[in-house]
């Protein structure tokens, strides 16, 4: 099993970059691997589950395992065939805006290999 925490800090307000996460419809403006998000509900929420679709067609189905609105965390659980991710994520507040983070746990390589998507996603999230 791999395990690894990414962080990325920049100038959007924490209030922004939670709301980015938190209303799925807006995933496809931060995160370059997701074209849509098909889910029940549009807000982030414990036990919510759907798939992402990338650009290039690629499918993963995933369910939220949990949800803070007031700290700022979630977690979800991401299928893709037999390879399954676990990501949790926070966002902080920090002197030049805020600080977001994503630990991901699952088969090393598969965390390896997302890591430069995944961080790139992170970068873009926290910018205004």
């Amino acid at each position: 099993m791999g395990h690894l925490t990414l962080h990325a800090t920049g100038p959007a307000a924490p209030e922004t970059v939670w709301r980015r996460y938190a209303r799925v419809d807006e995933w496809a403006s931060w995160s370059p691997q997701v074209k849509t998000v098909q889910a029940a509900d549009r807000r982030l929420r414990a036990g919510l589950r759907g798939t992402v679709q990338s650009p290039v067609g690629i499918r993963a189905a995933f369910v939220v395992e949990a949800v803070d609105h007031d700290r700022r965390t979630w977690a979800w659980r991401v299928r893709l065939g037999p390879v399954r991710l676990r990501l949790h994520h926070e966002v902080r507040a920090h002197a030049r805006g805020s600080t977001t983070s994503l630990t991901m746990t699952g088969p090393r390589l598969a965390v390896l290999a997302y890591a430069p998507l995944a961080h790139l996603a992170l970068r873009r999230l926290v910018r205004p």
